[in-house]
């Protein structure tokens, strides 16, 4: 385990770091944008009354609505299996960094690339209908080789019929 730990250090915090990070920033932003001053101009009468349970009704609304979205979040992350599509991502650019060539590219073209992403499939199924061809006029042969032998075996019992025929006659 311990060697696994040594190169993932390096490349930065994982995924899921990453994505409960963004998710931190968002709700900061979201915090900041509902500010106390926002929020008491909209109860302005409630506030000119009682400044201090203004302040207390705003904490506990900001603290109830941080973890009602904390709890959503790791929600869609337990449902969606983010965890384990964040790690299957993970080893996914990992063995990309171990491929020599590049990877494709759209050319902006979709005529081309609907072609280069066809042809080599439609190369392997022509390979393959050659192959199955190959294989059906073997058949047809051998077949063809057994109806002639048959009508050679008929045509044979007949010439017998015809002997045994004129020589009861």
């Amino acid at each position: 385990a311990g060697g696994d730990e040594g190169p993932a250090e390096p490349a930065g915090p994982s995924r899921g770091q990453l994505f409960d990070t963004v998710v931190n920033t968002v709700l900061e932003k979201l915090v900041a944008a509902g500010s106390y001053e926002r929020f008491a101009s909209c109860y302005r009468c409630f506030y000119k009354l009682q400044p201090e349970m203004t302040r207390s009704i705003y904490e506990e609304f900001i603290f109830q609505l941080q973890a009602s979205i904390k709890e959503e979040i790791q929600e869609v992350k337990k449902e969606g299996k983010l965890e384990l599509l964040f790690d299957s991502l993970d080893k996914l650019v990992e063995e990309a960094k171990e491929q020599q060539e590049p990877a494709w590219r759209p050319s902006g073209t979709p005529e081309e690339d609907a072609s280069s992403a066809m042809v080599p499939y439609l190369l392997k199924h022509q390979s393959y209908l050659r192959r199955v061809l190959k294989e059906k006029e073997k058949d047809n042969k051998q077949l063809a080789e057994a109806v002639l032998a048959g009508r050679g075996r008929i045509k044979e019992l007949q010439q017998q019929i015809q002997a045994r025929r004129e020589a009861w006659e």
